[in-house]
């Protein structure tokens, strides 16, 4: 169990790591060949351009302007001077919401922080407890009496715990409210004042009947203008081009070696290069690597061209889904939020994403599979969750001093040093777990893709949830249930069976150390590497030294990355947890706890600014989870202490809390019929006043060709494609706008009798399509 010294020893590594990180991306942002690195984002909307100097030509790799390492920190006021309104114009709602949970975290634990070292530090330290039980069987350190654990059984000593636990929960819960509030009405305001996009007018249709008599498009079409004749306007049907997506990237990737090799040829003309066509060019023949790129892609172009043709003839391509746009948004509000058939599982509509958003591979899944998709993920995520618990268990116990000389007796006399002991026992825990879960976002958002989701913001925050279940049933309840058992195991050998939950009780606040050198690591040090950007640094370089021939080539080189919701918002989401929980228990961690979101808000601030490029724009969407996340975590904290507190013999004090989760999850109800609807529907009201502004501005705009060509699938477009004129006619087919096409099933223009297929139930035709001259 790590004392204070090994906690202090932690500290000073974690904090020198840190430093050393900042300095050093201080000072490599200041040298120009790195300003694509660093400020990506600035180059790509088009308002930075390459450092020129003028003199030297080491000036154009090196700053040699001293003054400027003189301010090497100015990063850090740089990043918290640009204004939120500017911040959402500059990039997106999404990233200026996303840096508001850090400040939910500075306003939530900052006060809770002052309250429970004003009150129940001095309560919990004026105790005598441990020291006595340290003499019979309990593991205990110094840090230990600022907690719970050093109050004794029955204290009368427990009401102060009780009235902060009502304190702190009311604090919660009126910062989460203030908040719902305030990023509910930026979402509203942003959806009012933003620019015209394509999924303001688009629904995506999903699960369409087969019909015998009309093809999917001609059956889509005849839907919406039986059904929405006064709204529809076109629509795009939803090819699978999966294989063809997959021979497209293979090209390009076959392109940039053969840039490359071209690049390597000319800087050495005299040799020509070779290369192995075996696995990863070890074995197999040798070749010419030009020649051999080239004819590849001569290959692969022959392929791509017989694959899309095979796309335009096969009607089994055409899936049963398409995007449908409408004249006006409030067509498409009515659209999207209401069922459109008698049979509620056909022709299911939804907000289409916005077109960066949609995850193409995903639309060409069967709907009917959906539901078996989602089963064979939970129950793999079940199986993930619970035995991933023995590994983490048997690694936290070989990341102590006990555990490492029971695997290896021979360094026995090496970790028993002071210096090594500290070490190991202050950061050795949390660095261990750090690693071990390194993988595990990779894993998720695999198992998010076999779901079936179609857009990247629902996959990013499928993975979260799961993420922070993850974290919660492993990283808390794992570490405390093995930790406790395992630093107790001689407790709970020599005692009997109902003496045993004491001593769990009294151990559980204890792995509060743990946490807090799990804290030191992962967000003190690993927050202080995010901004480094070690990764992308060398990888530019790399791709611009052996890749780059173009402009072009140099843009697609950065890789600004994006907020990564999926890992990013669980890490935060944990630390609440912990703060929450350990508030009226351990109040120590809390100090760690609002370093690190004052930390990450600097950070991401200035990553948001100058760095990252958001993959999609869903305006805040993902806050009703953000909201449950904390609101689950303080219900976890309310509960727990009633446990921790039924072990105190606590009997007179317990009771009192059982009102605290009752009235959170009232709260949580509250919130969510209030504010909630306002992220997942979009006010008939809203839409109306946008609309009627969009006519009185632009009473000629042309609607059809803004959104024709909007949701094509991107190996389609023609912008997409540097191959030759054939392809541009290919293009023509997927870009072409559709017709009317009057229905060929005349017993539908005269009698009321549904389809059995299409359910729809009109008597005729509207006049509007009959007007449409058969072409």
């Amino acid at each position: 169990m790590a004392t204070l010294e090994d906690i202090g020893v932690a500290a000073a590594i974690n904090i020198l790591t840190a430093f050393i990180f900042l300095v050093a991306f201080a000072i490599l942002r200041l040298q120009p060949f790195n300003d694509r690195v660093y400020f990506p984002k600035w180059y790509l909307k088009n308002l930075r351009t390459d450092p020129t100097h003028s003199g030297a030509f080491v000036r154009k790799f090196v700053n040699l302007d001293f003054r400027s390492y003189i301010r090497f920190l100015n990063w850090m006021p740089d990043a918290l001077r640009m204004p939120e309104p500017a911040l959402i114009e500059h990039a997106g709602l999404d990233s200026a919401v996303y840096l508001r949970i850090y400040l939910i975290g500075l306003k939530i634990f900052v006060p809770i922080a002052l309250l429970a070292w004003a009150i129940l530090v001095p309560v919990n330290w004026t105790n005598r407890t441990l020291e006595i039980e340290k003499l019979s069987n309990v593991t205990s350190s110094d840090i230990d009496k600022l907690s719970i654990s050093n109050i004794p059984l029955g204290s009368q000593r427990f009401w102060s715990h009780l009235a902060m636990a009502y304190a702190f929960t009311f604090w919660t819960c009126y910062v989460l409210l203030k908040e719902y509030e305030t990023v509910a009405s930026m979402r509203l305001q942003f959806l009012a004042s933003e620019g015209r996009r394509p999924d303001q007018f688009t629904v995506l249709v999903r699960n369409v009947p087969p019909d015998p008599d009309e093809s999917t498009s001609e059956l889509v079409e005849h839907f919406f203008l039986v059904n929405h004749p006064d709204h529809y306007l076109t629509h795009q049907v939803v090819y699978d081009a999966n294989k063809l997506a997959k021979l497209v990237k293979k090209k390009k990737k076959l392109q940039n070696w053969l840039v490359y090799y071209q690049n390597k040829y000319a800087r050495k003309s005299s040799t020509r290069p070779f290369m192995k066509t075996g696995f990863l060019g070890l074995c197999g023949n040798k070749v010419d690597a030009i020649d051999h790129h080239e004819s590849e892609i001569k290959k692969l172009l022959k392929e791509i061209a017989a694959e899309r043709e095979r796309i335009a003839n096969n009607p089994k391509s055409i899936i049963p889904a398409a995007f449908v746009a409408f004249k006006t948004r409030w067509g498409a509000a009515v659209c999207a939020q209401t069922q459109q058939s008698r049979n509620p599982t056909l022709w299911l509509t939804e907000w289409a994403p916005e077109p960066r958003d949609v995850f193409w591979k995903n639309l060409a899944i069967p709907y009917v599979s959906l539901t078996v998709r989602r089963l064979i993920v939970a129950v793999a995520f079940f199986f993930l969750t619970f035995f991933f618990m023995i590994p983490i268990t048997f690694v936290q116990s070989l990341a102590t001093i006990e555990g490492i000389e029971k695997v290896a007796p021979f360094l026995k006399h090496l970790i028993e040093k002071k210096s090594i002991k500290s070490i190991i026992q202050g950061f050795l825990p949390g660095i261990a777990l750090k690693l071990f879960l390194i993988f595990l976002p990779t894993i998720l958002m695999i198992m998010s893709k076999f779901e079936g989701l179609t857009s990247l913001s629902s996959l990013e925050r499928r993975s979260a949830s799961r993420y922070y279940l993850f974290n919660f049933v492993n990283v808390f309840l794992g570490s405390i249930i093995a930790g406790s058992a395992l630093d107790q195991l001689g407790s709970f050998i020599h005692q009997s069976a109902n003496e045993i939950p004491k001593t769990i009780g009294m151990a559980i606040p204890m792995r509060a150390t743990f946490f807090i050198t799990y804290i030191m690591v992962d967000g003190w040090a690993g927050i202080a590497g995010e901004i480094l950007m070690l990764k992308p640094l060398i990888f530019y370089h790399l791709k611009n030294f052996f890749l780059v021939k173009t402009e072009k080539d140099r843009e697609e080189a950065m890789d600004p990355g994006s907020l990564g919701f999926n890992t990013g918002e669980p890490r935060i989401q944990f630390y609440f947890l912990l703060g929450l929980v350990y508030a009226t228990v351990t109040p120590v961690i809390l100090p760690f706890i609002i370093i690190f979101f004052g930390l990450a808000y600097v950070v991401f601030r200035h990553q948001i600014i100058n760095v990252y490029n958001q993959e999609y724009e869903s305006a805040a969407a993902f806050w009703p989870d953000v909201h449950g996340r904390i609101i689950t975590a303080l219900v976890i904290s309310q509960v727990l202490l009633m446990g921790l507190l039924s072990t105190k013999e606590a009997a007179s004090s317990t009771p009192f809390l059982v009102a605290l989760p009752v009235l959170t999850i009232w709260f949580h109800k509250f919130c969510k019929g209030r504010y909630e609807p306002a992220f997942i529907r979009y006010p008939l009201q809203e839409a109306m006043m946008k609309d009627t502004l969009e006519r009185a501005k632009e009473p000629n705009l042309n609607l059809k060709g803004y959104l024709q060509n909007a949701y094509i699938h991107p190996v389609f477009k023609a912008s997409e494609d540097d191959e030759d004129e054939d392809d541009d006619v290919n293009n023509e087919m997927w870009e072409n706008e559709s017709v009317i096409v009057p229905t060929k099933r005349q017993s539908r223009r005269n009698t009321p009798v549904p389809s059995k297929v299409s359910d729809a139930s009109p008597p005729s035709l509207p006049e509007a399509v009959q007007e449409h001259p058969q072409p």
